[in-house]
C-alpha cells in the first residue's frame, strides 16, 4: 500500500506535533517501550518459583533478572554505534522480535542453565531498542516534537515495567506446579510479538538516517574522558547506588510476603509492583523542583526519603511495607530522573556517551547489588536485604552531597 497522501509530510520535511505522522510515531515508541521494560523485569516476581523448581538459591535465582540487565547495558555501548551502519527502525524491530521469541521460549526451557542462557541473549537482543529509539526521535522528528515523543515512550516504559511484573506475578497463580511461571513468561513472549507488529505498522520509514562507517575505536577514549569529570564520575558511582538498592529491595520484597506472617500468594505478593506509577509522578513532580531549587539539594532530599522508606518497610505490618515501598519508589525515581537527565549537562562535549556511561553503571549496579542481595537475605532474612540496601543508598546520599558543591548542582 502506497502511503504517499496529500497531507503526508514531503521526504524532506520532519514530523510535526499535531500530525497523523507524530500521533503514529508516538504510539510506535509507547509500544516499543512497552515491551522491552516487560520483558526486562518480567522474572521478578517469580524468583522464588525457580528456587523451587530448580533447587537454587535467592541470590542464583535473581540472575534471571541481573544477568539480562548487565548484558543489556554492556550491548548498548556498542548496538548504538552499530545502528548507525545498520539503521535505525530494522535494529528497533530485530530487538523486539528477538528478545520476544526469546522471553516465549522459557515456556519450553529444561533446566537452569537454559534459563540463564534465554535470559543473558534477551538482555543482548533487548540493547538494540533503547539504545536507538531517542536517536530515531532525534533524526527523525522537529525539535518541538520530541520532548513530547520522549516522554510517552517512558511512559511506555514504565507501564511495561509494571504490567511485565503484574503479569508473570499473577499468571504464575494458574497451574498446580511451580512451572506455572512458564505459562506467564510464553504470555509476555507473544505480547512482545504483538508490540513488534504494531511498532512495524505504525513507525515511520527514517528519512533522514545517512549510514556511516562502523567505528568502535574512540569509545573507550571519550569514556575515559569523561571519567575525568568530577561530575560525571560522582553521577555514575550514584547511577550505580541507585538502581543496586532499588533492585535488591524489589527483588526479594516477594520472598519475604510469601513467607510467614504474611504467606501471601505469588499473585498477591506481585500486587507491590502496583507502586509503580508512583515512580512516574515522582520524576515528573521531583524533577520539576530540582529545575526550581537545583539539582543537588533536591537529590540530597531524595536519598534521605529514599533511606526513610526502607527503615519504615521493617516491621511485619502490610500497611507500613506498602507506605515505605510508596515513598521509596517516589523518590528513587525522582533521584534516577536528576541524575539521568544531571550526566549530559556535565558533559562539556560527547554528551551522548555521557548519558550511556551513566546508563551503563545504572543498570550494571542493579545486576551486581541485585544479586548479592540473595546473600543477605539467605543468612539475616529481610533484616539483612534491608540493611545491605540502606547502606547503598547511604552511598547515594553522600554522592548527593559531594554533588551539591559541583558548578551545575543549582
Amino acid at each position: 500500500m502506497n502511503e504517499a497522501s496529500a497531507d503526508a509530510p514531503k521526504p524532506s520535511a520532519r514530523i510535526e506535533a499535531g500530525t497523523p505522522e507524530f500521533r503514529r510515531t508516538n504510539i510506535a515508541v509507547f509500544f516499543c517501550g512497552f515491551a522491552i521494560f516487560a520483558i526486562l523485569y518480567c522474572p521478578q516476581p517469580v524468583l522464588p518459583l525457580f528456587v523451587a523448581e530448580f533447587g537454587v538459591s535467592p541470590a542464583q535465582s535473581s540472575l534471571a533478572v541481573s544477568i539480562t540487565a548487565v548484558v543489556m547495558a554492556v550491548a548498548m555501548l556498542f548496538v548504538s554505534s552499530v545502528s548507525e551502519a545498520w539503521g535505525r527502525k530494522v535494529m528497533m524491530l530485530g530487538s523486539l522480535i528477538a528478545s520476544s521469541a526469546l522471553t516465549l521460549a522459557l515456556w519450553a526451557a529444561p533446566g537452569w542453565d537454559s534459563v540463564l542462557w534465554l535470559r543473558a541473549l534477551a538482555g543482548l537482543a533487548l540493547s538494540g531498542a533503547p539504545a536507538v529509539t531517542l536517536a530515531y526521535l532525534a533524526e527523525e522528528m522537529s525539535p518541538k516534537a520530541v520532548p513530547g515523543a520522549v516522554g510517552l515512550y517512558i511512559g511506555g516504559s514504565a507501564l511495561g515495567g509494571m504490567s511485565g511484573r503484574l503479569a508473570a506475578a499473577l499468571g504464575s497463580d494458574f497451574g498446580a506446579d511451580h512451572g506455572s511461571w512458564r505459562l506467564a513468561m510464553a504470555g509476555i513472549g507473544i505480547t512482545g510479538l504483538i508490540c513488534a507488529a504494531l511498532f512495524w505498522r505504525l513507525l515511520p520509514a527514517s528519512r533522514h538516517f545517512k549510514a556511516r562507517e562502523l567505528r568502535f575505536g574512540g569509545l573507550s577514549r571519550s569514556m575515559l574522558r569523561l571519567l575525568k569529570t568530577p561530575a560525571i564520575s560522582l553521577l555514575v558511582l550514584a547511577g550505580f547506588c541507585l538502581l543496586g538498592s532499588f533492585m535488591t529491595l524489589y527483588n526479594y520484597l516477594g520472598f519475604r510476603l510469601q513467607e510467614a506472617p504474611f504467606n501471601l500468594s505469588p499473585g498477591l505478593a506481585g500486587l507491590v509492583f502496583l507502586a509503580y506509577p508512583l515512580g512516574s509522578l515522582g520524576s515528573a513532580w521531583l524533577g520539576g523542583l530540582a529545575s526550581k531549587w537545583g539539582r543537588g539539594p533536591v537529590l540530597v532530599g531524595c536519598s534521605v526519603a529514599m533511606l526513610t522508606g526502607v527503615a519504615m518497610m521493617t516491621p511485619d505490618s502490610l500497611p507500613m511495607i506498602g507506605a515505605g515501598l510508596a515513598l521509596m519508589t517516589f523518590t528513587f525515581f525522582g533521584a534516577h530522573a536528576i541524575c539521568a537527565g544531571w550526566a549530559p549537562a556535565a558533559a562539556s562535549a560527547d554528551k551522548a556517551q555521557a548519558s550511556s556511561l551513566y546508563l551503563l553503571l545504572y543498570y550494571i549496579g542493579g545486576g551486581v547489588a541485585g544479586s548479592v542481595g540473595g546473600i543477605f537475605w539467605a543468612s539475616h532474612r529481610w533484616d539483612g536485604v534491608a540493611l545491605f540496601s540502606g547502606v547503598i543508598m547511604t552511598g547515594v546520599l553522600v554522592v548527593a552531597l559531594a554533588l551539591s558543591r559541583t558548578p551545575q548542582a543549582r
